[in-house]
């Protein structure tokens, strides 16, 4: 029987983690494709169909910030919005998790996970990337957001958009 979960591609520095990973998800996943390095992210993503990427926050000995794991899922999320990043880390910070979730990830697990906890949120992770949104509130949230990068400026928005204001009044909805 084919694992329903596809391909996940797990970005670790440490090759202890990335095998208990590959253990862990081995049967939930079809494949589990591992990196030590972010390096080769947007390589594999170009040859392999990836359904999903459990990120590391940390690539640097003795780095703790989380910032290199908030720039490549910055990058990944901007290059592929489509596929939903974990972040994971061993140095538990409820503020960077907070802007790591503001910053585009669809969620955060902490070193040590455990086993089911990981799965679970994976699995919670794909399903809503599945969930089909309705045309009407896809274009919505796109208006929203072009009325936001316009700071409110309503023509620039219409202009940006390509239709008149009077039709931006009638797709926003703040």
């Amino acid at each position: 029987m084919k694992a329903k979960y596809g391909t996940i591609l797990v970005v670790d520095d440490s090759p202890a983690i990335l095998t208990a990973v590959k253990i862990c998800l081995n049967g939930v996943f079809g494949r589990v494709i591992t990196l030590s390095s972010p390096d080769a992210i947007f390589s594999v993503i170009q040859q392999e169909h990836v359904d999903i990427i459990l990120l590391d926050m940390n690539f640097s000995l003795g780095v703790n910030s989380g910032q290199e794991g908030m720039i490549w899922l910055s990058a990944i999320h901007r290059r592929h919005p489509d596929i939903p990043v974990v972040l994971v880390t061993a140095y538990a910070d409820v503020k960077l998790a907070v802007r790591g979730l503001k910053n585009g990830a669809a969620d955060f697990v902490t070193k040590p996970w455990d086993n089911d906890e990981l799965v679970r949120v994976l699995k919670d992770a794909i399903d809503r990337t599945g969930d089909v949104m309705p045309l009407e509130e896809v274009e919505r949230e796109h208006v929203r957001k072009v009325v936001d990068r316009c700071h409110g400026n309503m023509s620039r928005a219409a202009e940006l958009l390509g239709i008149t204001r009077q039709t931006l009044y009638k797709k926003y909805q703040p």
